[in-house]
C-alpha cells in the first residue's frame, strides 16, 4: 500500500529536477519580471481549465506580486462547466475576445500555465502577446507537448520567450510510478517554478534598490494597511482588484 512517505518523496524528487533543470529559464524569467517592474508594467497571467490554479496563486496572493493583471473567462473555469471548459480552452478566437479588454504593451510580460501547451487560447495568447511586442513566459511541460494532439498553429513551447518545463509526464498523473493513474503533479510545479521566480526576483530586486510590489497577507497585523497603497495604485488597472 502507498504511504504518504512515498508520494512526499516522489514530489521531493520531481521538484529538485525541476529546479535544476530550470536554473537559467528560471533567472531569464526573473529578468523579465524585474523589467516589468523597472517599467512600472504589468505582468499578465493565464491559463485555462486546472491551470486556472496556477493563475489564481499568481493574483492578490499573500507575499504575491501586485502588478499582475490575470486574464480570464469564465466559460475557462471547470466550475462553471467542466466539459464546456475543455471545449472553450479549443476554442479559436477566444483570445482576441478576451484580450479585447486589456492587451499586453510592449514593457509587459505575459505569462501562460498550460501543462499540454497545445490548445488555441492559451497558444493564441502568446501569439498576440508577441504581436504586440511583449515578452513571454511559457510555464508547460516539453513532454506533453510534443504528445498533445495538435490544435493551433503552433505550442507554447515554439512561441515562450523563456519556458519554464514542469517535466510533467503526459497525461499528469504520477501514482502508481510504474502506470500513472492518479496524483496529479502539475499544479504543485507550476506554483514552484513561479515562486522560484518570485524568490529571485525579490533578491535581485532588493539588492538593486527596486521597491518591488508585493502583498502582505490580509489576515495578519498591519497587513490591510500595507496593502491599501498597492490598491490605490492597481485597482484602476486591475479591475479585478476592486
Amino acid at each position: 500500500m502507498v504511504s504518504a512517505t512515498d508520494i512526499a518523496g516522489s514530489v521531493a524528487r520531481q521538484l529538485a529536477e525541476v529546479e535544476q533543470v530550470n536554473a537559467e529559464a528560471v533567472r531569464a524569467a526573473a529578468d523579465l519580471v524585474l523589467g516589468v517592474i523597472r517599467a512600472d508594467a504589468l505582468v499578465y497571467t493565464a491559463g485555462a481549465g486546472h491551470s486556472l490554479a496556477a493563475v489564481a496563486e499568481t493574483f492578490y496572493r499573500a507575499g504575491g506580486l501586485a502588478c499582475v493583471y490575470p486574464l480570464y473567462h469564465p466559460e475557462l473555469l471547470p466550475l462553471h462547466g467542466a466539459v464546456s471548459s475543455t471545449q472553450t480552452e479549443r476554442r479559436s478566437g477566444l483570445a482576441a475576445e478576451v484580450l479585447a479588454e486589456r492587451a499586453p504593451e510592449p514593457d509587459d510580460v505575459l505569462v501562460v500555465f498550460s501543462t499540454s501547451g497545445s490548445n488555441p487560447y492559451p497558444v493564441e495568447l502568446c501569439i498576440e502577446a508577441r504581436k504586440r511586442g511583449a515578452a513571454v513566459i511559457a510555464v508547460t511541460s516539453r513532454a506533453c507537448v510534443a504528445a498533445a494532439p495538435r490544435r493551433s498553429s503552433s505550442t507554447l513551447v515554439e512561441q515562450g520567450t523563456v519556458v519554464l518545463d514542469s517535466l510533467v509526464i503526459p497525461g499528469d498523473a504520477s501514482y502508481p510510478p510504474d502506470a500513472p493513474r492518479t496524483a496529479p503533479l502539475s499544479t504543485v510545479v507550476n506554483a514552484f517554478l513561479w515562486n522560484l521566480v518570485l524568490a529571485q526576483v525579490y533578491d535581485r530586486g532588493t539588492a538593486e534598490g527596486l521597491d518591488v510590489p508585493l502583498w502582505r497577507s490580509s489576515n495578519v497585523e498591519g497587513g490591510d494597511e500595507a496593502n491599501a497603497a498597492l490598491l490605490a495604485k492597481y485597482g484602476e488597472i486591475v479591475p479585478r482588484l476592486r
